[in-house]
């Protein structure tokens, strides 16, 4: 049996499909899976081993050899996970016996209808991306699924994260920050940041890691953040050594003084998992590093703003969310909401919150 799955979104939509790759393994164990993902999720393939394969469209000229691939295979099943033009034609291309989407009623009387002929009745807006994912393989005879993330690092970057910590001398438990995203609606003001990492610092004595991607906006928002921290932070030069060694090695049963080291730009995605997996906790807006602690049982702050959490948030994880006004975390979810600028969210609600997850009863 072959089965193609296409999930052409962003990195969180991958990982949020990662229990629907588990549980067509499990009740398809001698399936060829062929995975197809956007360019955006390739540093993230090696995590995923549920699938016997994986391609990659990269939106230009190169997916040629994608859609060509697809089309020599006959599959027996086609999952479409994205829904877009693109998938579509994917989906056509599968010539799968099979081939599931989710049912629109405004696309069924034209092409969308002879592309897919299983229809599953969902409505994204009111469901959990998660939940969304799993149903759409109820016709193939698949319900009640395990909703637990699934990502497996590989080992070569567990040591790339275990060298990073060693060089920049930090010591457990330790604590990431990861305040960037691709877009910059979602970014919470500097000075905050600067404020909740001190408090940790300064309360909790405990090391502080700052991580983000390598986008100019990125970067410029982690380096205002910077800016304004009372304390110095570390930085890795180029080869990779600190900037400045002020603190005792890793074998030193306890750190005296705790750190704050910037590790932004010096982490693939795999590796940031890694040192998620490792961290006590998680400060983060929404964003892939929110997925990735989630399936990482890691726990976690989160900010929300103008995305809505009742879709995206961690619920299989120890997770704390944030939005709008309220100094307590979240504790009920609506499917419509309308939308709220990251700036509502106080400090005292992050602070709040990272002592929650922090003390000794929640830990």
């Amino acid at each position: 049996m072959k089965i193609l799955l296409l999930q052409l979104k962003r990195i969180g939509d991958l990982i949020m499909t990662t229990p629907a790759i588990e549980a067509l393994r499990k009740n398809f164990p001698e399936a060829r899976i062929t995975l197809v993902v956007s360019r955006e999720c390739a540093e993230l393939l090696p995590a995923i081993s549920s699938a016997d394969r994986t391609l990659v469209a990269n939106r230009n000229l190169s997916d040629v050899a994608v859609f060509l691939t697809v089309a020599r295979e006959k599959f027996d099943y086609c999952v479409d996970f994205t829904q877009s033009d693109r998938s579509a034609l994917l989906a056509f291309l599968s010539r799968a016996q099979k081939r599931v989407a989710a049912h629109r009623v405004k696309d069924n009387s034209g092409n969308r209808a002879r592309v897919y002929n299983e229809f599953t009745k969902l409505r994204l807006k009111e469901m959990h991306t998660l939940d969304y994912n799993l149903a759409l393989l109820e016709p193939l005879g698949i319900c009640n699924a395990s909703r637990v993330l699934q990502l497996e690092v590989p080992r070569p970057a567990r040591e790339k994260a275990e060298q990073l910590l060693e060089t920049a001398k930090i010591d457990s438990p330790f604590i990431i920050f990861h305040p960037g995203s691709a877009r910059t609606e979602k970014f919470w003001e500097t000075r905050r940041w600067a404020d909740v990492i001190g408090h940790v610092r300064s309360n909790w004595r405990i090391n502080c890691v700052l991580t983000g991607g390598g986008s100019g906006l990125e970067q410029k928002h982690i380096c205002e953040i910077k800016a304004k921290l009372r304390q110095p932070v570390d930085s890795l030069s180029p080869e990779g050594s600190p900037g400045r060694v002020t603190h005792p090695s890793r074998s030193t049963p306890r750190l005296r003084r705790a750190s704050i080291v910037d590790l932004s730009r010096k982490t693939d995605l795999l590796t940031l998992t890694a040192l998620i997996a490792q961290a006590r906790l998680l400060v983060t807006v929404d964003s892939a590093a929110m997925h990735l602690a989630a399936a990482k049982q890691t726990p976690q702050v989160v900010l929300f703003g103008p995305t809505n959490p009742f879709h995206w948030r961690p619920r299989e994880s120890p997770a704390l969310i944030l939005q709008g006004e309220s100094t307590k975390p979240m504790a009920e979810f609506f499917p419509k909401q309308a939308r709220v600028a990251m700036k509502e969210i106080s400090t005292e609600a992050v602070i709040n919150a990272m002592d929650l997850l922090l003390s000794a009863p929640a830990a």
